[in-house]
């Protein structure tokens, strides 16, 4: 028993003489956290202490020099570590990503990108409407899955083919962006695990994807690095994309994946970022969503030399930057454009001293000049010396944020560079020893002639309105096939399930009634006699229609996909037709004398005006709807009299876990949506992000709208209302 302890004690013993080299061989500023926040905290003297915090000074020369050779030495040892090797960043067709500054995240649901009625992508305007809020964007990553995959099965693939237009719309739509000097990415979702499978491996699968569409990049939602394998699947197809993770899971991926999302933190001193640091030349877009003010993503974005993800429509909820920060961002992004060249250089000097409190400097070198790019962080102006740089014989020094030369101060073996910097505001001075870019200053002198505080940082919320519903002629009894509904008083609660965005303003919808959109609500209301379908409209009564009508829709992607020839399949008759879009399902309940149900009174029907939880009751039963589908397919609906036990107290069936059903409509001017009622029987499985059910009486679902092809779904019918007399 000797000996083993003996091995133990030399092995502590040995441990603790390496522990201290070892840990000298790193730096204390690299910070720890998740893959999301990784950033390297500025010198501590760079932010004041409350003076509880003990004492404290500003920052000396020594202090930053210290601090920067630290964080040098780090960078060095980190690129022995892993093997960096950055030569990819150095190919011709990556070049791009190095001036991508200002990045977009577009739903393809916007509705200042396609046009349902000329079924026409309408790119133009929506760069056009861009440029004249906030200056425009070099990267655009178009959207085409979440929140609404999960509705059916299909996949993250499948989604993008279904685009209006097919593989050639699309392809097209890409190419306008590329006319207009925009790259495109598009993401990748390896969480999609519940759809219908692949038919390849995922990187053989979107490597001849985004081929086949002409896109640059993919960006990696929710993962921590693109691996390896999906740049040489590009490679390999001969169409080698950029790859844009939400973070890196260690250094060496820093190798293939040229851009990633910053999403901090902001603490008042700027942060460094860390991939940044290792590799100037990498491009990071600050991501932060749902923050209404975007003043700190603009400054940390121009104090790294690196860009911002303009993200406004977030699934469908609108989050509009400010007009101040539309300016900002306007003019932070062209002076970044202007002088991309000096931000990726390899000696980037950042929190280079600045002279007065709550400015923060980064110092980009090359051998041609330097430019500084500076962030004020108080809220309030900051005026005179602003910096002192070594003196050089013959150089000129311009405030490039205003686009005048500046007069130098002789300051022994330095100059004292005295220039105004707004509130919350930016600044840049370049030193040349040349001639300097008489465009460039002009272009920024016209931009920066009013203070950013002439523009409101007021943020409002887009109101949203409902489409109107035309009345029936009205029937004095039921029609066929439909159930009374008595008039009554109903407390119509429910609230939204969309996964995120919280209660915030703007979240869900908005009915009639509120001031704006949110995620609960609840009205007392007196409700109208009317008639409603027993059940959902079934295979054989849409046959009947269009025998009658004739009816074919003018954009028929998807319609009445698992018909053939015609008609629905053998044994289909009873079941609800599905694959139809909201203008199919309004043309039937035309023809029909009918419309569509308004949500309010599909809730009354179901609920019976109780509050029950459910048609039948307050507790689940699972004999009173269709088995759970959880494969990777979806099932064949049932029929809809096969659950007579799910009826509500008025006799309503069918209501829920079958089919989705349609009922009303609501759009911003960004975004058009339907309201859906009471689930389906397909519940893809292995991800929160799928789109979620709805089977309580209390719960919806909001469908983002596109156009009829694209919004036709396997698991979405509808049923029909008639007015009473």
């Amino acid at each position: 028993m000797k000996l083993p302890r003996l091995k133990v004690l030399l092995a502590m013993m040995l441990a603790a003489a390496l522990a201290p080299s070892a840990r000298a061989q790193d730096t204390r500023y690299v910070p720890h956290g998740s893959y999301t926040q990784l950033a390297i905290p500025a010198p501590a003297c760079a932010a004041m202490n409350q003076p509880w915090e003990g004492p404290w000074q500003p920052c000396t020369g020594a202090d930053h020099q210290e601090w920067l050779q630290d964080l040098r030495r780090w960078r060095d040892e980190r690129r022995i570590r892993v093997g960096y090797d950055g030569s990819r960043y150095a190919r011709p067709a990556a070049a791009w990503t190095q001036s991508s500054f200002m990045q977009a995240q577009m739903m393809v649901e916007d509705r200042y990108v396609y046009d349902p009625a000329t079924r026409q992508y309408t790119v133009d305007r929506y760069l056009d409407d861009l440029i004249q809020r906030f200056g425009g964007i070099d990267a655009v990553l178009v959207w085409p899955t979440y929140p609404n995959i999960g509705l059916d099965d299909r996949n993250t693939i499948d989604l993008v083919r279904a685009l209006p237009g097919g593989i050639p719309g699309v392809k097209k739509m890409v190419a306008d962006f590329h006319r207009r000097g925009v790259r495109v990415l598009f993401p990748m979702m390896l969480w999609d695990q519940g759809t219908r499978a692949i038919e390849r491996s995922w990187p053989d699968e979107l490597a001849a994807l985004m081929k086949e569409i002409g896109a640059d990049g993919i960006n990696g939602d929710t993962q921590d690095g693109v691996p390896l394998a999906f740049t040489l699947a590009a490679d390999q197809a001969g169409h080698p994309l950029v790859f844009q993770p939400e973070g890196l899971p260690s250094d060496e991926a820093l190798a293939w994946n040229l851009m990633t999302w910053g999403q901090y933190t902001f603490p008042f001193a700027p942060t460094v970022d860390r991939y940044k640091w290792l590799e100037p030349r990498h491009m990071v877009n600050i991501s932060d969503r749902w923050n209404r003010g975007k003043t700190d993503d603009l400054q940390f974005a121009f104090f790294n030399g690196v860009g911002w993800e303009s993200w406004e429509n977030i699934w469908g909820i609108w989050n509009g930057i400010t007009p101040r920060d539309g300016e900002a961002t306007r003019r932070v992004a062209t002076l970044e454009r202007l002088y991309a060249r000096f931000l990726v250089s390899p000696e980037w000097e950042p929190h280079y001293p600045a002279r007065q409190y709550g400015v923060y400097t980064s110092r980009w070198p090359l051998a041609e000049g330097t430019l500084w790019t500076i962030v004020n962080r108080n809220e309030y102006d900051s005026d005179g010396v602003q910096l002192r740089v070594p003196y050089q014989p013959g150089a000129r020094y311009f405030d490039a944020w205003h686009g005048v030369e500046l007069t130098p101060a002789r300051d022994g073996d330095g100059v004292l560079l005295s220039f105004p910097i707004e509130a919350r505001g930016y600044g840049a001075v370049l030193m040349t020893q040349g001639a300097p870019e008489q465009r460039a200053l002009d272009t920024m002198r016209a931009l920066t002639a009013r203070p950013l505080r002439d523009w409101s940082a007021e943020w409002a919320a887009l109101p949203q309105t409902v489409t109107p519903v035309a009345a029936t002629a009205p029937a004095a009894s039921a029609p066929p096939g439909m159930v009374e509904i008595p008039a009554g008083r109903f407390d119509f609660s429910v609230r939204g399930l969309a996964i995120e965005g919280g209660n915030s303003v703007g979240v869900d919808v908005q009915y009639p009634w509120e001031q704006g959109a949110r995620r609960f609500h609840q009205r007392s209301m007196d409700m109208r006699r009317f008639y409603i379908d027993r059940y959902p409209v079934t295979n054989a009564q849409f046959k009947a229609f269009l025998d009658a009508t004739h009816y074919h829709p003018a954009d028929d992607a998807n319609f009445l996909k698992h018909w053939r020839h015609g008609s629905y399949p053998d044994g289909w008759g009873n079941k609800p037709v599905t694959w139809v879009s909201l203008e199919d399902a309004r043309a039937y309940a035309a023809w029909a004398g009918k419309r569509l149900p308004r949500e309010w009174e599909w809730q009354y029907a179901a609920s019976g005006g109780d509050g029950r939880v459910y048609p039948w009751g307050d507790a689940w039963r699972a004999d009173a709807v269709p088995r759970q589908a959880s494969g990777r397919l979806v099932a064949p609906p049932d029929d809809v009299d096969a659950h007579p036990a799910g009826a509500s107290p008025f006799g309503v069936q069918d209501l829920v876990g079958n089919v989705w059903q349609w009922t009303d409509e609501y759009s911003d001017a960004h975004t058009r949506f339907a309201i859906l009622r009471g689930g389906s029987s397909y519940r893809p499985q292995g991800s929160i992000w799928y789109f979620p059910a709805a089977y309580r009486n209390d719960q919806h679902g909001k469908l983002l709208l596109m156009a009829p092809g694209r919004d036709r779904a396997a698991t979405l019918g509808f049923r029909c209302v008639t007015d009473a007399g």
